[in-house]
C-alpha cells in the first residue's frame, strides 16, 4: 500500500490525565501555560489533537467549566487551529452523568471524549444520553466514544442500531489493557476489539498503558486505526527509559509510522472523523 492509499493517521497526545502529578514526572503539564507549551511541542512532533484534562487549585481532577475554558484559551493561543482540543468528561469516581453532560453544555468544546459505561450506564440512562448526544451532534461537537472491552463494543453497536448514539460512523477509542494485571498493554490486545462484528465500520483509535504503548500505536496504524498516547497512561519510551516529555513519545511513534509509509493527519482531517 502506498502513502497515497493510506488514510492519514490521526495522532493525539494525552499529556497529563486525571491522576498523575509532577511526582510521577517533573515535566507533567498541569497549568494552562504548561499545557499550551506541551501542545505546541507535541504539534511540532506530529500530534494533531490534544486530549485535555484540567485540575483544581489542589491539582485534583475537575470538570470545572471555567478551568477548561482557561486551558483551551491558552492552548489556542499557542497553536491556533492547528490542533483539535478534545476535553475529557471522565468521572474518576467524582461526577455523575448529569454533571458530565452539563460541563459539555457549558464549555461547548470542539471535541469531547465520553466513556459509554459512564454516560450510558444502563437502560434507564438511555433517554437522557440520547437527547444529549443528539444535541452534541447537531452542534457539531465531535464525540469520541471510549470502549474498554469487546463487550463494550457490542453494546456500543446496539446503542447505534437503536439510535441512542447518532451518526453514520461515530469515532471510538479502544482502551487496551485497562483491566489486565498491572495495566500493561500488548499490541495483541487490539484483536478482541477488532474481532467483534461491525467494529471496523467506524473510525477508531486506541490508547495503551506501559512501555509497549508505542508498539500498540504502531499496530493500530498498520491496521488502519489511529492512536492516542502520552503521559496520561505511560511515561516510558520503548527501551524502558523515561521520556523527557510527551513530545518524545509522539516522535517515537512517528518514526515507526514513517516506516509504514502512512501520512499524518492534520487537525482539519481529524475534525471530520465521526461526522
Amino acid at each position: 500500500m502506498t502513502a497515497s492509499e493510506w488514510e492519514p493517521l490521526a495522532l493525539a497526545v494525552a499529556p497529563n490525565g486525571a491522576r498523575k502529578t509532577k511526582a510521577d514526572h517533573p515535566a507533567l503539564p498541569i497549568s494552562p501555560a504548561d499545557l499550551a507549551y506541551e501542545a505546541a511541542v507535541c504539534r511540532e512532533a506530529g500530534a494533531a489533537m490534544i486530549h485535555l484534562h484540567v485540575r483544581d487549585a489542589d491539582d485534583r481532577h475537575t470538570l470545572d467549566a471555567d478551568a477548561y475554558k482557561a486551558a483551551i484559551a491558552a492552548i489556542k493561543g499557542a497553536v491556533g487551529d492547528a490542533m483539535v482540543i478534545q476535553v475529557t468528561s471522565e468521572a474518576v469516581g467524582m461526577y455523575q452523568p448529569t454533571e458530565q453532560m452539563q460541563m459539555v453544555r457549558l464549555v461547548r468544546p470542539e471535541a469531547v471524549s465520553l466513556a459509554v459505561r459512564e454516560i450510558i450506564a444502563d437502560d434507564a440512562a438511555e433517554p437522557a444520553a440520547a437527547n444529549f448526544l443528539t444535541w452534541m451532534y447537531a452542534e457539531r461537537i465531535q464525540a469520541q466514544y471510549i470502549l474498554y472491552s469487546a463487550e463494550d463494543v457490542q453494546r456500543f453497536q446496539d446503542l447505534r442500531r437503536r439510535g441512542v448514539i447518532p451518526g453514520d460512523a461515530p469515532f471510538v477509542l479502544y482502551v487496551l489493557g485497562r483491566y489486565t494485571k498491572g495495566q500493561i498493554s500488548e499490541p495483541s490486545d487490539l484483536l478482541e476489539f477488532l474481532a467483534v462484528d461491525g467494529s471496523r465500520d467506524v473510525p477508531w483509535s486506541m490508547c495503551a498503558f506501559g512501555p509497549k504503548e508505542s508498539a500498540c500505536g504502531l499496530a493500530a496504524a498498520a491496521l488502519g486505526g489511529h492512536a492516542r498516547l502520552g503521559f496520561e497512561n505511560n511515561t516510558a519510551l520503548a527501551d524502558g527509559s523515561q521520556a523527557a516529555n510527551n513530545a518524545a513519545l509522539i516522535a517515537q511513534l512517528v518514526e515507526g509510522v514513517r516506516v509504514l509509509g502512512r501520512p499524518l493527519a492534520d487537525a482539519d482531517t481529524v475534525r471530520i472523523l465521526g461526522r
